[in-house]
Parts: C-alpha cells; sequence; structure tokens
C-alpha cells in the first residue's frame, strides 16, 4: 500500500452537528494523520463533507421559513467549521450540491449497466429521517427502528436498481473479506442480511414530492435521484470522477487503500448498496469499511425531543479541542454505543489529562531543570525503550481500536511515573549519585519524546508543544499541558 484514502460519511445538515459525528470525525483524522506519519501527507487523501439533497433538509429549511439553498449552506458551514475547531486534517469538504457532484452523480448513473435500472409503480413504508422505505418486518412496534416514528406509505413510480443481481457476488467479497467490514459483528449482520434474500431498492423519487430538490435523473425531469444514490457518489465525485482527474486516477482507480469510516446506523447502504452500484458500473470497491457505534448521552441515544443533544462547538469552547478529542478515543468503544456525560468526562480531564499526562510530563522536565542542569541525552535508537508501546499502536489502529492504543500509550506515563518513585532522584541527589540520575533522566526524556510521537494522531496539539518543549537547549520549569479544573 503506498497510498490512502479515507472517509466519514457525509451527515445530512437538517440539524446542528452534535457529538456523535464529532467522534466519526475525529477517528478518521487519527487514521489519516497516522497514515500521513507512515507514507507521508502527499499519499493521503482525507474527505468528509454534507449531504443537501435531503427530503429533510428541505422540510428543515421551511420550518425556519428559509429558502432551502440558503438554509443548506448556512448549515453545512457549522460542519466545515466544526472540522476546523476540531483541528481535522481533512483534505477536502464536499456538499452534494456541489456542480462537481452533481456531474459525478449523473455520471455514475449513465455508468450503471443499463439492464440494473427499470421503472416501476410501488407503494411502500417510508422514514424521512432515514430517507429509506422499510418491510413491515423490519419496524418495531410499526415504527421506524432507527428514530422510533410513525412510517409514511408512499405510492408512487420510480426507478429501480437490481440489486439482486448481485447477491452471490457481494456474498462472496464480504465473506472472503475482499470488501472488509470491521468489526466482525457488522459483517455478520451484513452477510445475514444477503442471505435473506436481496431485494431491488427505488433510486428516484418523484420531482413533487422531493419539493424539485436534488440531482434530477438523467432523461426524466419528473425524477430526481434517490439522497442516498447520489449521496455515496461523492466519494469519487471529490475526486474529480466526473472528468477522471488526477485524484480519481491516485486515490480510487490506482493502487490506493479505500476506507470508509461510518456509524453503524448507515451500514447497509454503505456495505451493500454501495458496493453493488459500483460492481454494475465496473468500478473498484472500497477495501474496507469501519462501523462505529453511536455516542449516548447519560445512558440514552442522543434525540433532539428529549433534548439531550451536546453541542461539540460548546464542549471545545469550555475545555479545548484536545481534551474532547482525547475523550471521544479514550471513553468510546471502538465497536460498540459509548457514553458521554460532563461528569465522565471531567474524570478523565482530572485523571489521564491533567494527573497522568500533565504531571508526569512536569515531573521529568522539573527533575531535568534541578538536576541535569536543563539537558538530557535523547537515546540513539528510535524507540529504544518503547519498541512494544510502538507496536501495539500499530495493531490497534490497524484494527481501529483507539482507546486500546490510547492506553499503551498512557502505560508508559505510567512505568515513568512508577519508576520515579522507585529510584527518588531526590534522595539519590543528597547521596551524590549525579551520574546515576543523568541515565534516568536521559531514559525519561527520551521516553517522554516517543510519548509526544505517539500521541501525533491523537492529539496533535498537545504532541506538538511536547516535543517542541523538550528539545529547547535547556529546559526550565514547564507549565501544566493540561491545567486542573476549578469545577
Amino acid at each position: 500500500m503506498s497510498r490512502f484514502y479515507v472517509t466519514t460519511a457525509i451527515p445530512y445538515v437538517n440539524a446542528k452537528p452534535h457529538i456523535g459525528f464529532a467522534l466519526e470525525l475525529v477517528q478518521a483524522d487519527v487514521i489519516a494523520r497516522y497514515q500521513q506519519i507512515k507514507l507521508g501527507e502527499d499519499n493521503v487523501y482525507f474527505l468528509t463533507g454534507a449531504d443537501e439533497n435531503s427530503l429533510k433538509n428541505v422540510q428543515a429549511a421551511e420550518k425556519e421559513g428559509k429558502s432551502t439553498s440558503n438554509y443548506v449552506a448556512e448549515m453545512s458551514d457549522r460542519f466545515r467549521t466544526l472540522t476546523k475547531i476540531l483541528n481535522i486534517s481533512n483534505n477536502d469538504f464536499i456538499c452534494t450540491t456541489e456542480q462537481r457532484h452533481i456531474k459525478g452523480a449523473v455520471k455514475l448513473w449513465q455508468t450503471c449497466n443499463p439492464e440494473d435500472i427499470y421503472k416501476k409503480f410501488y407503494s411502500g413504508l417510508y422514514c424521512v429521517g432515514c430517507e429509506q422505505y422499510y418491510t413491515q418486518e423490519e419496524l418495531v412496534e410499526g415504527k421506524c427502528p432507527e428514530h422510533k416514528t410513525k412510517l409514511e406509505l408512499v405510492t408512487e413510480e420510480n426507478y429501480f436498481f437490481k440489486l439482486s443481481n448481485y447477491q452471490r457476488k457481494l456474498e462472496e467479497l464480504i465473506d472472503s473479506d475482499q470488501l472488509q467490514i470491521i468489526p466482525q459483528s457488522r459483517k455478520n449482520e451484513m452477510l445475514a442480511f444477503i442471505r435473506d434474500g436481496l431485494e431491488d431498492f427505488s433510486i428516484s423519487r418523484s420531482r413533487q414530492r422531493a419539493r424539485g430538490w436534488g440531482v434530477p435523473v438523467p432523461g426524466d425531469d419528473s425524477q430526481v435521484m434517490y439522497v442516498w444514490f447520489d449521496a455515496l457518489s461523492n466519494y469519487l465525485n471529490a475526486l474529480d470522477f466526473y472528468i477522471e482527474g488526477e485524484l480519481y486516477k491516485k486515490f480510487w482507480v490506482g493502487e490506493s487503500y479505500k476506507l470508509h469510516v461510518i456509524g453503524k446506523g448507515i451500514t447497509r447502504f454503505h456495505c451493500i448498496y454501495w458496493p453493488a452500484m459500483l460492481l454494475s458500473a465496473g468500478l473498484p470497491l472500497p477495501n474496507k469499511i469501519f462501523v462505529h457505534g453511536y455516542v449516548t448521552v447519560d445512558g440514552q441515544k442522543i434525540s433532539k425531543s428529549l433534548g439531550n443533544t451536546v453541542d461539540p462547538f460548546e464542549l471545545v469552547n469550555k475545555y479545548g479541542a484536545e481534551a474532547v478529542r482525547y475523550y471521544l478515543l479514550r471513553e468510546i468503544p471502538a465497536y460498540d454505543d459509548g457514553d458521554f456525560s460532563e461528569q465522565k468526562f471531567l474524570q478523565r480531564y482530572e485523571s489521564d489529562l491533567a494527573n497522568s499526562l500533565g504531571n508526569t510530563f512536569s515531573r521529568v522536565t522539573n527533575m531535568i531543570e534541578r538536576f541535569g542542569q536543563g539537558k538530557f541525552n535523547q537515546a540513539e535508537n528510535i524507540n529504544a525503550y518503547t519498541s512494544g508501546t510502538a507496536k501495539a499502536i500499530e495493531y490497534h489502529l490497524r484494527n481501529f481500536q483507539f482507546d486500546k492504543a490510547l492506553l499503551a500509550v498512557f502505560n508508559l506515563l505510567a512505568e515513568i511515573d512508577v519508576e520515579i518513585d522507585q529510584t527518588k532522584p531526590w534522595v539519590m541527589a543528597r547521596t551524590g549519585q549525579i551520574a546515576d540520575i543523568q541515565l534516568l533522566l536521559d531514559k525519561w526524556g527520551t521516553m517522554l519524546l516517543d510519548v509526544a510521537w505517539y500521541l501525533k494522531p491523537f492529539m496533535p496539539e498537545t504532541a506538538i508543544k511536547m516535543e517542541k518543549f523538550l528539545r529547547q537547549n535547556k529546559i526550565t520549569k514547564s507549565q501544566p499541558l493540561f491545567p486542573r479544573l476549578n469545577n
């Protein structure tokens, strides 16, 4: 693998961004930054964006008394700003009303095998929140399994995609891990869904029901593309698929590893519908799809109706981006739902950031100033004391276990703390063991430089601050990396 392409999902912009999408941005950012270290920045491309073409966006605009175009532009800017305040390293941010996206979505439709697309009348139960039809068997107490709302019975003539044509091929690809789904539980869900029998799905909506909003179906002005058909193509369109530009050649068609990072609620679209569309069009498939869980708040799913949404902007403004990044990566399990509460956040901040990281950094640098005249000698060999940690981080990030990778880093800090307490340099100084103290300072200073290096994908600002401080000509008393909170 010489190139790497990583994407997040593109969220609907019918509401302000919440902590759940912040999690996805930060997870994808860690992956991108880690690959940039390994492959070089020019060989990694990181995409995120916003889905502006949904009917739910139109309804939200109407509720606000704004034009749809003005509303989605305003809301997309909020998501774009979120990437900046979280220090996300994305190369691009695509919106689905951009011409490059519209042209690419049309091209994908036209590139699909014509025998896979047909028109018919259909009646089904539709959830606007999911932008998806459901069967009676999929409902929970007669309601949408995701939003717990009643569904709308829709009857109209639409274009359909022959998903059934790709049942055997999709099963083979997923079962063999040619299209790898992480974690295994999500892979098993998709295989079970396929083996139950795939049904063709609608890929257009009447222009009337879509309120005239969306990408027009080529050659049929009475229809617009189903939002998922056009939205999924953003992964191609940000690479200039419609003109088959250099980015497309480099990161999709070329020798590039392609990874999608998504939430569990949209697994079927990315693991079944999207690969089938690409197969129909004769285009390369992604290599891997990582599916994360949801962020709950005080044990409950985030819901506007419950009023329990967490504003990541407010959180960053109060505690800083580095602390928010750390909490999301360390506290939320890689594969399952994880809970946010301000109490848990404060506990993590104090115990891990202020104490384990901040206090250990201060202890070592203060002793370097006091006993080493502000200097220490870095070990010549890379990872001289921490090679096991480097291997652990590599393993855990390959499996998207961000929490375990961070735990490996913080175990190093615990090792330093234990050794300080055991050796007691301040006692050694009273007995004149200056040379022995210097050897310890050299070791601990080198280990802190390794910690800074390992933290670069997770907490880039903190890593830079640590490294800059440790590499100055003469180390003086340090300011706290994470000041204790007066709460």
